[in-house]
């Protein structure tokens, strides 16, 4: 038995290893807690310690609580420069990979499961529908627990969605949509309860921002969310320096979350330093906080057990890890997640899209000229030199940004691999899948545009005034 067990802790990564330990700890204090058998506490306590002497030897680490091992956190990414350049935390995303950070590699790091067909069959059954675009193509590609989300739905047991953006700007890019289009959908076919979370207050910290220009920030932003087509009577949006100030069990979450958090534990997980704001350190528990039900005590009716499912771009993992960390120590259940890839800037997957550059990316204030010109002039090119070497050789699908955004926006499946065909045989010229692609871009930010339009400020606060949805808790 011994024997088998080390055996597969061998075959486990660092933070998965990590995690292990974690839930057996639970375990341990659960059956104290409940006054179980002195034979089967023991049984579990030496399981921990071994547990924890394999993480050891794994990791030349002592365990502690809620801090995964040094080499694995996100300031170095647990790579060197030889293995790879990618760099990936909540603020920044590198890679000098053309094709754009592997998401193999961050699943094993971050410790999360892969989407695969058998997920993803499950999804299409308990809908009774075609899964989405997204998950069809792996744009979400990575998740926690979303079996256990699937048992609850499927055993009709209530979870929530909850999402969220950083207002650091009043203007949107169309890869700011990505987690705002698959909720809705994933609202539609589960029909369940939405928080989207505005952190106007996480970039008061982190930009040169007054808070007043941060909150403009996030009502303008709530206007682009909303145009995405949510329903005002089961979404409740909310920024964060208007929300926390009346939401008693908003705060009181947050409060337990930091009892359970040390700074060493925050520094280890998002690379604060000692000259760091006590605001950073403290942030991480305000994003925790809509994990749980009891932060809205007016949509949950002050129910604490109901299951949340978090979609976000795989860079938000770290919060949820430290959340999940938590939760059961605070009596609540952990959030479940579906993380997305990063959306590339124009200029190619190794760049970042900034809000101060606006050629990195289509904006959603963007007119139709505006939208032909950056594709044409700067969206990446998997095509060759020479329409003669292209014709000879075909173009690379897997670095050309143009096919890239048509994976995110393109419906028809059976249109995009045509494409994919044709450019990657020489057929389709970089010209003309870039015309696709303006055809496709053009008339979805132009519907984007006039939805907006209708947004005014009254939409605004309904939306944005804590009240009960359209759900019986």
């Amino acid at each position: 038995m011994a024997d088998s067990l080390n055996c597969d802790l061998t075959s486990l990564s660092p933070l998965q290893l990590f995690e292990r330990v974690t839930e057996q700890g639970e375990k341990v204090r659960a059956l104290k807690a409940g006054k179980a058998p002195k034979d089967e506490i023991d049984a579990a306590v030496r399981m921990l310690l071994s547990l924890k002497l394999s993480y050891k030897t794994t990791t030349g680490q002592d365990y502690q609580a809620g801090l995964p091992p040094r080499d694995l956190v996100l300031i170095n990414n647990g790579t060197t420069k030889e293995e790879d350049e990618d760099f990936v935390d909540p603020w920044t995303v590198q890679t000098s990979n053309a094709k754009g950070v592997d998401y193999d590699k961050l699943i094993v790091r971050f410790g999360s499961s892969k989407i695969d067909t058998d997920l993803i069959n499950r999804i299409e059954r308990a809908i009774g529908q075609k899964p989405h675009r997204f998950l069809r193509r792996g744009i979400f590609f990575s998740h926690r627990d979303m079996d256990q989300i699937l048992d609850a739905y499927e055993n009709k047991k209530s979870f929530y969605l909850y999402t969220g953006r950083g207002p650091s700007s009043q203007a949107m890019h169309v890869g700011h949509l990505i987690p705002f289009i698959f909720t809705k959908w994933l609202q539609e076919v589960f029909d369940v309860p939405l928080v989207i979370q505005l952190t106007d207050d996480e970039k008061y910290l982190w930009k040169d921002l007054t808070t007043e220009k941060a909150y403009e920030y996030a009502r303008e932003n709530a206007k682009d969310i909303i145009a995405c087509g949510f329903d005002v009577n089961k979404t409740f949006i909310f920024s964060d320096l208007d929300y926390l100030g009346t939401s008693t069990g908003f705060y009181k979450n947050i409060v337990k979350v930091q009892k359970h958090v040390t700074f060493n534990q925050v520094k280890g997980i998002f690379g604060f330093t000692d000259s760091d704001c006590i605001g950073k350190i403290s942030f991480p528990a305000i994003q925790a906080a809509p994990s749980f039900s009891s932060s809205f005590p007016q949509i949950f009716n002050g129910k604490e057990n109901i299951r949340c499912l978090i979609p976000c771009a795989i860079d938000q993992d770290p919060y949820f890890r430290m959340t999940r960390d938590v939760a059961p120590r605070i009596g609540q259940p952990k959030p479940a997640l579906l993380h997305s890839v990063f959306f590339p800037a124009l200029q190619g997957a190794q760049t970042k899209m900034s809000a101060s550059d606006p050629n990195s990316s289509i904006f959603l204030t963007d007119t139709p000229k505006q939208i032909k010109t950056k594709i044409n002039k700067h969206a990446f090119s998997g095509g060759r030199d020479t329409i003669e070497e292209h014709r000879k050789y075909g173009g690379n699908c897997d670095v050309d940004v143009s096919f890239m955004y048509l994976t995110f926006f393109l419906e028809d499946d059976d249109r995009l691999e045509q494409l994919k065909q044709a450019y990657t045989s020489g057929e389709l010229l970089t010209g003309e899948l870039k015309k696709v692609l303006i055809e496709t871009l053009q008339p979805l930010i132009a519907a984007h545009q006039e939805r907006r339009k209708q947004v005014t400020d009254e939409v605004v606060k309904q939306f944005m005034t804590p009240r009960k949805l359209a759900f019986e808790f």
